[in-house]
């Protein structure tokens, strides 16, 4: 599968259960099976146990915010148009506290917080092949608007 989007599968195909994933509306990442040790991002290898028995675990996206930044410059050409944008460190806690990035969607005027709960959504841009991870802040709606 040819994309034009500068997200997706990897060459290698060794992160693809986790674009599938998200394709259904879950949010996939690695465990070994040997120790139980959450990966993420995707491996070959355990880094604890050395194993190489690693399967995929649909985890639910819901986490706390770790660290967040702010972006002034679009580091992809998609983002030109919706600057600036602020991207979420995201610690889950129903995998053994990894912590993944993404793009909050909901009001970016207003500072997040360490520890602020977000919740993930699952975003399809029209004509794009691979959806991505969103986070919104809980208490806000996908507009980002405050209930």
């Amino acid at each position: 599968m040819t994309t034009t989007e500068p997200w997706g599968p990897a060459p290698d195909g060794l992160d693809r259960p986790y674009w599938e994933g998200l394709l259904e509306g879950e949010l996939r990442l690695q465990r070994c099976t040997g120790c139980s040790t959450w990966i993420w991002g995707p491996q070959a290898i355990c880094g604890t146990c050395h194993g190489f028995d690693i399967g995929w675990e649909t985890v639910e996206p819901v986490g706390t915010v770790y660290s967040w930044n702010r972006s002034w410059y679009p580091y992809m050409d998609e983002y030109a148009d919706k600057l600036p944008y602020v991207t979420v460190l995201v610690e889950l806690p129903h995998a053994g506290g990894r912590r993944v990035l993404g793009i909050l969607t909901d009001d970016i005027d207003t500072n997040p917080e360490i520890g602020d709960p977000v919740v993930g959504v699952f975003e399809h841009t029209e004509g794009a092949t691979w959806p991505l991870l969103r986070w919104r802040r809980t208490g806000t709606t996908e507009e980002g608007e405050q209930r």
